[in-house]
């Protein structure tokens, strides 16, 4: 059987300079600034156009102290998508920065994990510290969408279409997903928050933001030992992503990274 391949766009939305030590635990006694980008992705082919995450919107972002550089229409819109005509959308996590803009998507399903929805419409949530990078309305408008057929869950790693996949990796996030793609040049991974950075797959370094910390450690590992090496996997929020991978165009540049090619490292 002939696997279908697809190309792979991150499209970054907005960003924030943080520094290291509120991005990483123990992450540097000089605590030494540290840039987070924001993106969501695309996944396509001339048969099918697939969002992965939808990213926050421009008032969660100010609330957050993030920069907010441009609407996910307008970043689809640069590379030729109508939200309108997008049927599927993977949710890695319900993370405000993965969520936040369901409703510019009026004829998708969305992808859930089945832990993802049991968390957040559950007991952890009577914790402040746990439900701080949830959003309620976000959360109910998910609701929303199981009691209108719109919602599509999956249990631990599943095949969504030939030649995506996706794969339970908790941790960061209970019901975290990594969405695997078969491209020109072979398989890659859309890690999105199962690795922030590509130093979380080489040192293992803690992400400030979890769930379960053993269980995210566990997560980096088994992202690699999948990917089968770094240059197969593309990290959620690290700017390197738009260093190594090659532009759409020289006006895209620092905006949209090509996934489908080689990267540069």
């Amino acid at each position: 059987m002939i696997v279908p391949e697809f190309e792979v766009f991150a499209i970054k939305y907005g960003e924030r300079l943080g520094t290291r030590g509120s991005i990483f635990m123990k992450g540097d006694p000089h605590d030494s600034p540290m840039a987070m980008d924001y993106y969501i992705w695309v996944i396509r082919n001339d048969e099918k156009t697939i969002v992965v995450d939808c990213g926050f919107d421009k008032k969660e972002g100010e609330n957050r102290g993030r920069t907010y550089l441009r609407s996910p229409t307008e970043g689809l819109g640069l590379i030729g998508i109508d939200p309108a005509e997008v049927k599927d959308v993977i949710i890695t996590h319900m993370h405000y920065d993965h969520v936040g803009n369901l409703s510019i998507f009026p004829n998708a399903r969305f992808h859930v994990q089945d832990t993802e929805m049991a968390y957040v419409t559950g007991r952890a949530m009577t914790h402040p510290i746990l439900r701080h990078s949830f959003v309620l309305s976000e959360v109910q408008e998910m609701v929303a969408m199981v009691y209108q057929d719109r919602a599509i869950f999956h249990d631990g790693d599943d095949d969504l279409v030939p030649g995506v996949t996706l794969h339970h990796f908790p941790g960061h996030a209970r019901g975290l997903m990594a969405v695997r793609v078969n491209t020109k040049r072979g398989w890659i991974i859309l890690a999105s928050d199962t690795a922030h950075y590509y130093e979380s797959l080489a040192a293992e370094h803690v992400f400030i933001t979890h769930e379960n910390i053993f269980e995210m450690l566990e997560s980096y590992r088994s992202l690699v030992k999948l990917g089968g090496d770094v240059t197969r996997i593309v990290p959620g929020h690290d700017p390197d992503v738009l260093k190594r991978y090659p532009s759409l165009s020289r006006d895209l540049d620092g905006i949209v990274a090509v996934l489908h090619e080689k990267p540069s490292v």
